[in-house]
């Protein structure tokens, strides 16, 4: 599947368009390769790793969505690997 649609169908940014930009940015790593082309592949198990919103998203494909569906239906899709809670403050000590 194309990364520009994988991002639109999965709901990670509001339209397909935007997720052309944030591809072609070359801000986006799949499995850890910088990717500049929107119309990268995207396979389940594939590991996206890109800033958007002032935060760092670390996500793992889980399924291909075949439409643009509902966000508990495209939240199914991907899990979260960096959540908040993972997020340290620095301390100082």
């Amino acid at each position: 599947m194309r990364l520009d649609r994988f991002l639109w169908y999965a709901r990670i940014v509001k339209t397909r368009s935007a997720a052309q930009a944030l591809c072609e940015k070359g801000l986006l790593r799949i499995d850890g390769r910088r990717v500049e082309r929107s119309a990268a592949s995207v396979r389940v198990g594939s590991i996206l790793a890109f800033p958007i919103q002032g935060k760092v998203r670390v996500l793992r494909v889980e399924a291909l969505p075949i439409r643009r569906g509902p966000p508990g239906e495209a939240r199914l899709c991907y899990e979260d690997l960096v959540t908040d809670r993972d997020v340290q403050p620095p301390s100082d000590d």
